[in-house]
């Protein structure tokens, strides 16, 4: 990272709360990074999905589990990390939510809507060994 990137972490709780609490940090981040309504939407919409996907599948709502947060803002973006402590999983083993014996199932949306809102999303197994959602959003172009 280049001496202006920026870096802010923080350990959530493994509990409903955590994921508005997630939410908020990271839309008053991309605010102050300059990013209009509509993207500061599907970036809080984003990190909202990710934290709940890893509040639910990753620590399967057991409270000694903790989510981790990361935001990175360097020249180019604004990177978001969320970590779990579960077992991880395989991004291609999971089904595809506009496959149409998967209409009526929730399985699959959040990463959906993950992909759709960002410039940039992968998993990777984090350093807990469970999932690491790493996602990106490249910063606006400053007008004038």
């Amino acid at each position: 990272m280049t001496a202006s990137a920026k870096h802010l972490e923080i350990t959530l709780e493994t509990q409903v709360e955590s994921v508005n609490l997630a939410e908020e940090m990271c839309l008053r981040v991309a605010e102050a990074a300059g990013f209009g309504e509509d993207d500061c939407y599907r970036i809080g919409m984003s990190v909202r999905e990710g934290v709940i996907n890893a509040f639910h599948y990753g620590n399967q709502e057991r409270p000694e589990k903790k989510i981790y947060l990361a935001l990175d803002i360097t020249s180019e973006k604004l990177i978001i990390h969320v970590l779990d402590e579960g077992t991880g999983f395989t991004l291609a083993d999971v089904p595809d939510p506009l496959a149409e014996e998967n209409l009526l199932s929730t399985s699959g949306r959040g990463i959906f809507l993950m992909r759709a809102f960002m410039d940039e999303f992968e998993v990777v197994t984090g350093r807990t060994g469970g999932a690491e959602i790493v996602m990106s959003k490249k910063l606006p172009v400053p007008v004038g």
